[in-house]
């Protein structure tokens, strides 16, 4: 099997700046535990693993593809009660595309089930949209296995 997909309910967050603090005279960067990233990246792993074990995905070493697919729900602001507003803006303006893909590959990593390392992701693509009517918010990740040419060897 060269590509593994799998989608996770829920509004995708994004992966948050850490705060950071001292304590003992030493610095330390942290996220606060009730901010909802913990969820989120919870339940990609558990995702990650689980689509991993039912489709037989080997973990390897090399280069690997990953597409994630925000998806929104919209704001009760965009809706009217013949449908859309004029002013209903086509794309989501809030959540930095690079954090929502940070946060999900972090999470993959942490399951051990479809990669060793994200550096291994050589090819990474973010999208982000509002959910289509009767649509449910979640996020929608692939990862595709690479073909790792070695230099000189084509």
């Amino acid at each position: 099997m060269d590509a593994l997909t799998f989608s996770v309910p829920g509004p995708p967050v994004p992966q948050p700046r850490p705060k950071v603090s001292t304590w003992g005279g030493r610095g330390r960067a942290y996220v606060e535990a009730r901010h909802p990233i913990h969820a989120y990246r919870q339940a990609i792993t558990l995702r990650a693993g689980m689509a991993a074990k039912a489709s037989r995905w080997a973990v390897e070493a090399g280069p690997v593809q990953l597409e994630v697919e925000a998806v929104f729900e919209r704001p009760p602001s965009h809706r009217t009660k013949s449908g859309l507003s004029r002013s209903a803006k086509q794309f989501p303006p809030r959540a930095d595309w690079d954090n929502l893909g940070k946060g999900v590959a972090d999470a993959i990593t942490d399951a051990g089930a479809v990669w060793h390392d994200d550096d291994q992701v050589v090819d990474g693509r973010v999208r982000k949209r509002y959910a289509e009517a009767g649509e449910a918010a979640r996020t929608i990740v692939t990862v595709r296995r690479l073909v790792d040419a070695q230099p000189g060897t084509s």
